[in-house]
């Protein structure tokens, strides 16, 4: 199936895989908060580790987020979430982009995902009795409900079949394995977003030289940096009010 992937992957494209219980409600409420700043939710999780964490992955509908995007998002989210006070207990707010070994949480993701490799699991297992993979994404094939994903198999045996097709109306999970050329595009990837952010002529600029104890340039044409590896801003909900507790790398 070829579809445009820019046509597709926009703000209100629905997700395959959605939350349940307090998770579901604070995706409900984030939505449309992270939509008005031009963010979609990617993935909520609610982790009982130090704590409680709650985690929201968010992103543009082209895949970037920044460090600035992040903050922007924590600043516009934790009045809404204290208000709505969903969270019983103390907890730490942290927003990240998905990061390079992304979740697929949408069509948009599978498709730019296609010649990479993926972990598929599926909420019940096929014909064969297996309901997790691990391989090539080759495509959808159909739309709709009766989509299917074409999996190339690195983890079949030589007595299985290497090619399935799975329904994506059963996606449980799917998340991108962290291999080189995954890694490769990424970097690439990242650096094209730069080069169409800068300014226009900014290339033809005269490099900035290196003086004596110092290494001065055009500040006016500094980049905000890209989280392609999951760049946290974190808040911290104490006595009813969220305070702003710095910033962090994620995994």
């Amino acid at each position: 199936m070829t579809q445009d992937i820019a046509a597709i992957a926009t703000l209100d494209e629905p997700r395959l895989v959605t939350e349940t219980g307090v998770a579901a409600r604070v995706a409900h409420l984030a939505e449309p908060v992270l939509a008005q700043l031009g963010y979609r939710v990617v993935r909520v999780r609610l982790l009982q580790q130090n704590g409680q964490t709650l985690q929201i992955m968010a992103e543009r509908p082209d895949g970037t987020m920044t460090i600035d995007d992040c903050e922007a998002a924590s600043q516009a989210l934790s009045p809404e979430l204290d208000v709505a006070d969903l969270i019983a207990n103390e907890y730490r707010l942290e927003i990240s982009s998905p990061g390079v070994d992304r979740q697929l949480a949408r069509l948009s993701d599978i498709l730019r995902a296609v010649g990479h490799e993926a972990k598929i699991e599926l909420t019940h297992p096929l014909a064969s009795g297996r309901k997790r993979f691990r391989g090539i994404i080759h495509g959808v094939e159909g739309e709709g409900h009766g989509a299917l994903l074409a999996l190339e198999r690195t983890d079949a045996r030589s007595d299985e079949d290497k090619a399935v097709s799975l329904p994506l109306a059963d996606l449980e999970e799917g998340r991108l394995v962290l291999t080189e050329a995954l890694i490769r595009e990424s970097l690439r990837a990242g650096k094209h977003q730069q080069a169409e952010d800068m300014p226009d002529g900014a290339e033809a600029e005269e490099r900035p030289r290196r003086g004596p104890g110092r290494f001065r340039g055009p500040a006016q044409h500094k980049q905000k940096p890209l989280a392609p590896a999951g760049v946290q801003t974190q808040f911290k909900k104490v006595g009813g009010k969220p305070k702003p507790s710095g910033r962090s790398r994620g995994e």
